[in-house]
């Protein structure tokens, strides 16, 4: 399959150009790794929802009756609303209705209503599991929108540096195919001046070995370009999850092996810090798993504390329980109940609390660790960048200096004055310090690159 899409045609030919832009765009948008880490936000506001769940008010109804050899025996009828609330109590009503012939005498015998209250007052009543759930789930969807920048971040790594790989591989040929384009006229010239009687059969030779050399090259300077196309062709994905292809129409921009990279500048060192530091998305993402562990440790520090529970229920004869409400809620038609429990030695709650302090220690350790392994990689690939600049301005004054002696060469040899032999030495010495300027410079963009992504910001 043929890559398709609406690039930039260029005037001279039939290529088509894509941009880095271009590329990236494709990536982020159609990447099955990009898509990925946007489902991991979706799956984590799914969890929201279950957890939100939790607090939903439930509506239920219990039936429960007996009949045997013709006597009925009891039937039990209760129906009712239970409302959670954020403080942890629990708000119910309901509507009962028991008869039989030999119902519990502790079951109100007539149709009756009632509406009461769940209240912990130890255990439970600062924090509980459903709104440690609850407080949890937060934080985890706002988590994965750091993860998916995280996974975001090192996937545009790989792809500015198979992108950078692919500019240069095409750059080389090109210089090649000029070169063997240039050879390949020395060669004809070098001919007819043999024929003509200017020029002795043994340059002939010589310049039909150069021009060999660099068909030579070109052979496998063509072939890099194309396996480093079909790795760039990794990344390359249609809107309908089909993977695509680059064709042999397709070629990245060229522009940028004339630029001059002492023009590129560069924040301070330690403003680079300070912006990894505060907005990195593994340690903003850390940030919120420390937070995560500390709700978790708040909780299990309600396993530390005794259990006791207040019940009560207001009662009232038939279905309409807000007529002829006794405010005096202890003096009649109620129902109240309080419950204590005391583990000792408690060992399971004590064994829990250590465990989430200790998963908050080592989180805490995680994140310290990682800020130095960040800060580390940033001055490491900010030296980069700028030990590289300093190698191209080298470079590029050494590659000028070479031209002017191959041209200088190439006109004392159009009078005679030099040898073929001569003249190649200087071609060879000028395409060689050509390819290494191609190859530092794309270095240059694959570690600014690096710089961006070690601080977080390939996005």
């Amino acid at each position: 399959m043929l890559f398709a899409t609406a690039y930039t045609a260029r005037a001279e030919d039939t290529l088509r150009v894509l941009s880095e832009e271009q590329f990236l765009n494709i990536v982020r948008t159609h990447h099955p790794v990009a898509k990925q880490g946007s489902l991991l936000v979706d799956l984590a506001r799914a969890n929201l929802t279950a957890m939100r769940g939790a607090f939903d008010p439930v509506f239920f109804l219990n039936n429960d009756q007996k009949t045997f050899d013709g006597k009925n025996y009891f039937n039990y009828n209760q129906s009712g609303l239970v409302i959670p609330t954020w403080f942890g109590v629990e708000l119910y009503a309901g509507l009962e209705n028991n008869f039989g012939d030999l119902i519990s005498s502790e079951v109100t015998s007539v149709p009756s209503s009632f509406a009461g209250a769940s209240i912990p007052l130890l255990r439970d009543l600062v924090l509980d599991k459903r709104r440690a759930s609850l407080q949890q789930a937060k934080l985890f969807r706002t988590q994965s929108a750091f993860e998916r920048r995280v996974v975001i971040n090192d996937l545009l790594l790989d792809a500015y540096f198979t992108y950078w790989n692919w500019c240069r591989d095409y750059q080389v040929y090109r210089v090649i195919r000029n070169t063997v384009a240039i050879n390949t006229d020395r060669y004809e010239l070098v001919k007819i001046a043999f024929l003509q009687g200017d020029r002795a059969a043994i340059d002939t030779t010589e310049a039909l070995a150069q021009l060999q050399s660099f068909q030579q090259q070109q052979a496998d300077a063509w072939l890099k370009f194309r396996k480093s196309s079909l790795e760039l062709s990794n990344f390359l994905w249609l809107p309908n999850e089909t993977p695509a292809y680059i064709s042999e129409s397709i070629v990245p921009d060229t522009g940028w092996a004339a630029m001059k990279m002492q023009q590129q500048t560069l924040n301070a060192l330690d403003e680079w810090i300070a912006n990894t530091l505060s907005n990195h998305p593994k340690l903003q993402s850390l940030d919120l798993k420390i937070n995560v562990l500390e709700v978790e440790r708040r909780l299990k520090f309600q396993s530390l504390l005794p259990r006791a529970d207040l019940k009560y229920n207001f009662l009232q004869q038939g279905y309409q329980p807000w007529r002829g409400v006794n405010w005096a809620f202890m003096e009649n038609n109620f129902k109240f109940g309080f419950n204590l429990a005391v583990p000792i030695p408690n060992r399971r709650g004590i064994g829990e609390y250590k465990a989430a302090k200790i998963k908050l220690q080592s989180v805490d350790l995680d994140r310290d660790l990682t800020r130095l392994n960040l800060e580390n990689k940033v001055r490491y690939h900010y030296n980069e960048v700028l030990n590289l600049q300093q190698q191209i301005r080298i470079f590029e004054d050494a590659y000028s200096n070479y031209i002017k002696l191959v041209e200088a060469e190439q006109l004392r040899f159009g009078l005679g004055e030099t040898t073929l032999f001569v003249l190649n030495i200087r071609e060879n010495k000028a395409l060689e310090t050509n390819q290494k300027l191609l190859e530092l410079k794309a270095k240059f963009y694959q570690a600014f690159a690096s710089l961006n992504w070690a601080s977080g910001q390939l996005q």
